[in-house]
């Protein structure tokens, strides 16, 4: 599950496997070739809450600062810039169990819906991840319309 990324027992592998989840966000981010702080500040907000998610089920858990949230944010923007395949992105996801996956997809739609509209290509890299992390288009549809509702999901 995601929130094992954040255990301190296992922190240089399934740190990488965090920075790829984080990449797959923020290639979300830049597909419409604008990368924003408000995106920034979405992407900050699923580690946080990871984090905070983690923590209320596990007593080893590694309280990160914003210093390292800011440095895993770092880390995945670098290898964002140097990957070419969303495969890259998605290969640790595609093992996670469904409520992470939704999780997953919730916060990537929230992304591309924070400049309130969603073009050809967002619409095609959310079809591509959902196909990759075998989610079905109906549930991905269902995440998107909560959001757009303005629902809590």
């Amino acid at each position: 599950m995601i929130f094992n990324l954040l255990n301190k027992k296992e922190q240089t592998d399934e740190n990488i496997n965090l920075v790829k989840i984080i990449a797959l966000l923020i290639h979300a981010a830049k597909i419409d070739e604008h990368y924003s702080e408000k995106e920034k500040k979405i992407i900050i907000d699923f580690i946080v809450m990871l984090q905070n998610s983690f923590k209320k089920s596990k007593d080893n858990v590694k309280n990160l600062s914003q210093k390292e949230i800011l440095n895993l944010l770092e880390k995945a923007e670098k290898f964002e810039n140097n990957s070419n395949q969303i495969l890259e992105y998605t290969k640790e996801a595609k093992k996670m169990d469904l409520d992470t996956k939704r999780l997953i997809l919730k916060f990537l739609w929230k992304i591309i819906l924070s400049d309130d509209k969603s073009d050809v290509y967002e619409s095609s890299l959310m079809r591509r991840i959902c196909g990759l992390l075998y989610i079905p288009d109906k549930l991905s549809g269902e995440i998107k319309s909560n959001i757009l509702k303005g629902k809590n999901i």
